[in-house]
């Protein structure tokens, strides 16, 4: 983990609500993220896993504390920085697909270019759509598509900007052990090939194994940071801070 850090968060605290009614759903939260390197980010129900992807990405905004990206501060910026930030500098996977029906594959893959006026690179986009295996589906809707086929297509899209920085926020959760296994090797695959740094919330032990490092929350807190070791390591940690 010597390597430079490209996302960092200090004493990161996010409040919902006021008075009797508030929830801190992060207390005090410093971490950090190597370049190029695969780190899970898990805990129980409620933990603030998703609460800390969507501050580090810029999605909400810290109730106190401060996040550094690639030597930016995210408080510093206006909405309309922030938002260029988020489209030069991350991809976004999620749980649900976000495919638009109306759009081929190879169309969902480039909507994040052509909304900000841009053409792809034809060979970066013909490697991409290689390396997740649909070469065969390019022209193929997301209805004509299984759910791991469409998930692949939101690995694509999140990919072809060749963002610094990959969130994924339960990548695997509605998908089958091998759509699964797929999505997750070629998350690794952008970490060790494409040197880009991704940083997954997940519950799941085997998907937090494909990681290079887990960092565990529980009650808005960071309990445990380690490197990650075999499923049923992961399986016996998370008993460890339940």
């Amino acid at each position: 983990m010597n390597a430079p850090l490209i996302v960092s968060a200090v004493d990161l605290h996010r409040r919902y609500g006021e008075g009797d009614a508030a929830v801190d759903a992060l207390d005090g939260v410093t971490v950090g993220f190597p370049k190029g390197r695969f780190t899970a980010i898990m805990g129980p129900s409620g933990s603030g896993k998703s609460t800390l992807m969507h501050i580090l990405a810029g999605l909400d905004r810290p109730t106190g504390g401060s996040v550094v990206v690639d030597d930016v501060e995210l408080g510093g910026l206006d909405d309309k920085k922030l938002t260029q930030l988020r489209r030069d500098k991350f991809g976004f996977i999620f749980q649900f697909f976000n495919l638009l029906p109306v759009l081929t594959a190879e169309e969902n893959i480039t909507l994040p270019l052509k909304i900000a006026g841009k053409k792809p690179e034809k060979a970066w986009l013909d490697e991409l759509i290689e390396a997740v295996g649909l070469s065969d589906r390019r022209s193929h809707r997301p209805s004509q598509l299984s759910g791991g086929q469409q998930q692949r297509v939101a690995v694509a899209r999140a990919l072809l900007t060749k963002p610094a920085v990959v969130f994924a926020d339960e990548p695997t959760g509605n998908l089958d052990s091998k759509a699964g296994d797929e999505v997750l090797q070629m998350l690794r695959r952008a970490a060790d090939e494409y040197g880009q740094t991704v940083i997954m919330v997940t519950h799941d032990p085997h998907a937090a194994s494909i990681a290079d490092h887990i960092v565990v929350l529980v009650d808005g807190q960071v309990v445990r940071e380690t490197p990650a070791g075999e499923a049923d390591e992961v399986v016996e940690l998370m008993k460890a801070v339940a």
